[in-house]
């Protein structure tokens, strides 16, 4: 049966089962979900119950949109009066395209209203069907750019919407033939290595791409996932591709997929969504600072924010004929998640964790480990090795605070490396609280690089933190990320005067691996004078100048700038990783239910991929199989 029969199908059925009276005009796919057009949204809106009875009945996520749009200028005045007034509203968009009104506010949570009663109440009397949005309390460049090109965009992405859904939504071909069903998993990337992630699921239907990041360190071919071989290319055999996480190393090869055909569209969490546009952007900008000849353009990343399809935690979504798709919390940053895949209507479930932290930082909750069904993991392994225990973040705390008091004493600054997503938010909460508390002196806290924006983006999203940090800004009215201590750099001059100054001082720089960034021209300044520091915080691959340095290197040749000799003292503080450690990563394998019948051990040095593949077979008797890149396996 073609997708317009289905559709006409699906119309019949839809208004045998609405209230008489209601008529249903026009039905849609529009990427995963079911658009109804109808000239009664406000009966839709009454009866609360009638989208939730569809959706379970048809087994499709819904949605409602109206044929006749009320005046907008009436409509802004009756949301205006609906909506209480300390909602904060700082701005209402109408697009008549859609029939969706964008209603952005401080406190979304009073938009929506009990169980969504207010937007029942602003649709029952506009006709119009609204959404809430989050005003940052830190104002976020990027995701303004963002939502203001998804508004000039929308008659494009309304069209790849229905492509899409069209594409999703097709006949089967393989339907009721259980012995052509198969499943395969090819590694193109991140195996016996951390970076280049990508994998690819393949069924009869389908091709489903997870993560396509570089590696960090590396150049040339070698910095980027196996693209070329014929199980992905030509990328419009691509049904979709799923992004568990904003970092470079999974995100940053995305674009090119656009610039070489692909077309489909990108299930990821809308602050994965935001942070990976923000970290595009800077990889295009570092790379032609250092004159090099960057992948893509801006125009592939506009391609790519087009073509995202942002999921809640939890929403289950058709991304192909015969897969499902489930986003979950990983723990790791802002909007991370593990991707979980019920293929063929359960014959098979695989979950990839992405880079996942299995334990409650001051930022988020620790990792989901309950899925309805399991066969297969694919986990990370960055820490897996046998000796790598890391300790407590109370511990880790506490040893930050005295390598900062030590430095300060002697009237040195501290330089921290730190990912602009993640690292750079933990270590603020850390020092912010200890300077309140006492426990280090009171100090300026300079922030350079990217990190001001990625705070601004953990303001916009509070519901992916944790319920401590999201009562303390929001019900305590107090913002740690707003505390006087904190200073942006943010020019040339700002940052001469700050290496200059004889002000003791903390340095919190992008990029977390010293393969760029403006904590390079610190690390030029600062290396000579053993009265100043520099401490690690997160992982270093190899390659980078950050391992190089961490390993003791005193001159290290550093582009352009020639060998920079390091004086300063040298120092790691194990415990703030946004990645589980040893005892973390067993644990999730003995927790996870269902228990899988295979683990696939991945993106990690080589030795800690074998060694904790070993111990998890050795310890649960569980398969494993820590694989080499370009290897493929059939899971069914």
């Amino acid at each position: 049966m073609q997708v317009e029969d289905r559709l006409k199908e699906l119309k019949v059925t839809i208004n045998k089962k609405v209230p008489r009276g209601v008529t249903v005009t026009d039905v849609e796919f529009e990427g995963p979900e079911m658009v109804i057009y109808t000239d009664d949204p406000k009966r839709f809106a009454e009866d609360h119950d009638l989208i939730k009875t569809l959706a379970r009945d048809l087994r499709k996520r819904i949605v409602v949109r109206p044929n006749i749009l009320g005046d907008t200028e009436e409509a802004y005045d009756m949301i205006k009066a609906v909506v209480p007034e300390s909602a904060g509203i700082t701005d209402i968009f109408f697009d008549t395209d859609t029939g969706e009104v964008l209603i952005e506010a401080e406190k979304p949570g009073v938009v929506i209203g009990k169980n969504g009663s207010t937007l029942r109440d602003i649709t029952m009397k506009t006709g119009w069907t609204p959404k809430a949005a989050r005003t940052p309390p830190i104002p976020s460049v990027t995701i303004k750019q963002v939502r203001q090109y998804l508004r000039e965009s929308r008659d494009e992405r309304k069209e790849f919407l229905r492509k899409c859904g069209k594409r999703i939504h097709r006949d089967s071909i393989y339907t009721g033939r259980d012995h052509d069903q198969w499943l395969r998993l090819t590694t193109l990337g991140c195996c016996r290595q951390v970076g280049r992630a990508a994998f690819l699921l393949s069924t009869p239907e389908s091709k489903v791409l997870i993560d396509c990041g570089e590696s960090p360190g590396a150049t040339g071919a070698a910095s980027s996932p196996y693209l070329n071989v014929p199980e992905i290319y030509p990328f419009t055999n691509l049904d979709a591709v799923v992004l568990t996480h904003a970092h470079l190393d999974h995100s940053a090869f995305i674009p090119l997929l656009y610039r070489y055909g692909y077309d489909g569209p990108v299930y990821t969490t809308p602050a994965t969504r935001d942070l990976a546009t923000m970290l595009q952007l800077d990889y295009l900008d570092v790379n032609n600072k250092e004159d090099r000849a960057p992948p893509y353009s801006s125009n592939e990343i506009r391609e790519f924010v087009k073509h995202t399809i942002a999921l809640g935690y939890g929403d289950v979504t058709d991304i192909a004929p015969d897969m499902k798709l489930t986003l979950h919390n990983a723990g790791h940053i802002l909007g991370s998640a593990i991707a979980h895949f019920n293929v063929g209507n359960g014959v098979y479930n695989v979950a990839f964790t992405g880079d996942l932290f299995y334990g409650k930082s001051r930022l988020f909750n620790p990792a989901v480990s309950q899925f309805p069904r399991l066969e297969s993991l694919v986990i990370e392994s960055t820490y897996g090795g046998s000796d790598d225990f890391s300790p407590s973040r109370v511990e880790a705390e506490e040893r930050l605070y005295e390598v900062i008091n030590e430095t300060l004493g002697r009237g040195g600054k501290v330089l921290i490396p730190a990912f602009a997503v993640g690292r750079s938010q933990e270590l603020m909460l850390a020092i912010e609280e200890g300077m309140r508390n006492n426990r280090i002196p009171k100090c300026k806290v300079y922030l350079d690089g990217m990190i001001k924006e990625a705070t601004a983006m953990h303001t916009a999203y509070p519901e992916y933190l944790n319920t401590d940090l999201r009562n303390l800004i929001f019900r305590d009215n107090y913002n740690p990320f707003l505390a006087d201590c904190f200073e942006q750099v943010d020019s040339y001059d700002k940052r001469q005067q700050v290496i200059f100054s004889e002000d003791p001082c903390v340095i919190i720089s992008t990029s977390g691996m010293m393969n760029g960034g403006p904590v390079i021209e610190y690390l030029s300044n600062l290396a000579e004078s053993p009265k100043n520091m520099i401490v690690f915080v997160g992982y270093q691959a190899e390659g980078t100048y950050g391992r190089r340095i961490q390993k003791g290197w005193r001159e290290v040749p550093i582009g352009k700038r020639g060998t920079i000799v390091i004086n300063m003292e040298i120092q790691t503080v194990e415990g703030f990783s946004g990645h589980a450690d040893r005892k973390q990563l067993m644990n999730y394998v003995q927790y996870v239910q269902p228990k899988p019948e295979r683990v696939f051990t991945i993106h990690g040095e080589e030795s800690k991929t074998i060694d904790f593949a070993s111990s998890i077979y050795k310890k649960f008797h569980i398969q494993t199989v820590a694989p080499q890149n370009l290897e493929t396996y059939r899971m069914v």
